[in-house]
């Protein structure tokens, strides 16, 4: 399977014609890469082991390749080779798979994640990132990172841009950067990115509509807050006629539902010179995610509330003597179980024993504001409502995760689509 997608791709060819070799050499660089990305997609080894897999993995008979030959002195020139090339090279096969794939890449997905490095790092050399410690999303503050951009299709996932960053750059800042880069490789194709929250700022969504780009992105609590989601009435909300991917092959009484109440929203910047933006803003309602949201405050609820139950059979114990180690444990608990906001509880001292008393309870009137807020989210973006305009509408575009890293010109269909639901549940699509 990975072979055919390889020469579908035109893997070892993209290669080779950026990276000749001498026509005495037994291996090509493409069949080396070619058959390396086998090994990284069915059993990764390191390099002095791929000789090995090669062989167990009947390579030979798949590529053509001896294993013999795929020594790691071989494989290490065939790295070195295409380095000085690789943002052609990711560039030409993430074109050749929207082309044989016929990809629409009108509609592009921007994200960060971090790479966590072991080992110590000393300056890189100019022109290089540098491993920094930062936020990493694995959750290892202790490891120095390196962060890269993604942007891909929508359709299908195709890289076609990517960066490389300091560890210790802020997320946010990337943006502009990167819609700018995407806007050139557009040219005079109007397209739309799709973020997540880390989009949302000022700087950044000034830049995008002065650039005419499109977007669309959940709004983070500074920009929607929780009280605002709270006041939101899921039955006077319009329903959507939209499904949900992953619900496709699921009963329709198991399938998601969604409905959709749509304002404006104005964003100001620092200055009072700042010119004051202004956005569609849709609070989406999610009954997955109203469920998901219920199940999770019932097991953490269940958690803090079995650790409570712990503290108060300690109290005056050797973990707990005093009022003062009670208090500690409880902030532990009210923290690492996040519900912070809702622990009500009073320590004190028994006048008789001197020992310290506990009683504690869940606000009901706090897990009402929180329950209120299950199921919603808000998305900002600046796409114009169809015409004619409907009460409320909203385009569906459901952000898709990726985990892909490429740069590339892209090819292929441009033509924008957007999909967009009336308020009695019909949906249509409408092109510019």
């Amino acid at each position: 399977m990975v072979a055919s997608f390889c020469r579908r791709l035109d893997l070892a060819g993209i290669v080779d014609r950026a990276c000749p070799v001498r026509e005495v050499a037994t291996l090509t660089h493409g069949q080396v890469i070619e058959v390396l990305v086998a090994n990284r997609l069915t059993s990764p080894t390191p390099l002095r082991r791929v000789e090995d897999w090669a062989a167990a993995w009947a390579v030979t008979e798949v590529f053509g390749v001896p294993p013999a030959a795929l020594n790691d002195d071989r494989i290490g020139r065939a790295l070195d080779a295409i380095a000085p090339q690789l943002e052609q090279l990711v560039g030409s096969v993430g074109a050749q798979a929207i082309a044989a794939f016929g990809l629409e890449v009108a509609r592009l997905h921007w994200d960060m994640t971090s790479i966590s490095l072991y080992g110590a790092y000393q300056e890189p050399e100019d022109g290089f990132v540098a491993p920094r410690f930062g936020h990493p999303k694995d959750r290892r503050p202790d490891l120095k990172q390196v962060q890269t951009g993604l942007a891909v299709s929508g359709d299908g996932g195709v890289p076609v841009w990517h960066r490389a960053y300091d560890g210790g750059a802020g997320e946010v800042a990337q943006v502009a950067g990167a819609m700018r880069a995407l806007r050139t490789l557009a040219g005079e194709r109007r397209f739309l990115l799709v973020g997540d929250s880390k989009l949302v700022s000022y700087a950044n969504l000034r830049d995008i509509m002065a650039a005419e780009v499109d977007f669309v992105a959940p709004a983070s609590k500074t920009y929607v807050s929780a009280e605002v989601l709270a006041t939101l009435d899921v039955q006077a909300a319009t329903p959507v006629d939209y499904l949900a991917e992953r619900d496709a092959g699921k009963p329709p009484e198991q399938r998601g539902s969604y409905r959709v109440v749509e304002d404006t929203m104005t964003i100001t910047g620092k200055r009072a010179t700042d010119p004051v933006l202004r956005v569609r803003r849709l609070f989406v309602w999610s009954s997955a995610r109203a469920g998901a949201a219920a199940t999770a405050r019932a097991r953490k609820l269940d958690r803090a509330r079995d650790d409570l139950q712990r503290l108060t059979r300690g109290l005056g114990g050797r973990h707990y003597p005093t009022v003062d180690k009670v208090q500690a444990r409880l902030a532990a608990i009210a923290k690492a179980r996040r519900v912070t906001s809702l622990l009500r509880a009073e320590v004190g001292t028994d006048p008789a024993t001197g020992k310290p008393t506990l009683a504690w309870r869940f606000d009901p009137d706090a897990l009402e504001r929180e329950q209120a807020t299950d199921g919603w989210y808000a998305l900002l973006t600046n796409l114009d409502p169809p015409r004619p305009t409907p009460p409320r509408c909203w385009p569906a575009t459901r952000a898709r995760r990726s985990s892909s890293a490429a740069t590339a010109p892209s090819r292929g269909r441009w033509r924008s689509r957007r999909c967009l639901c009336s308020p009695t549940g019909a949906s249509r699509r409408w092109s510019p």
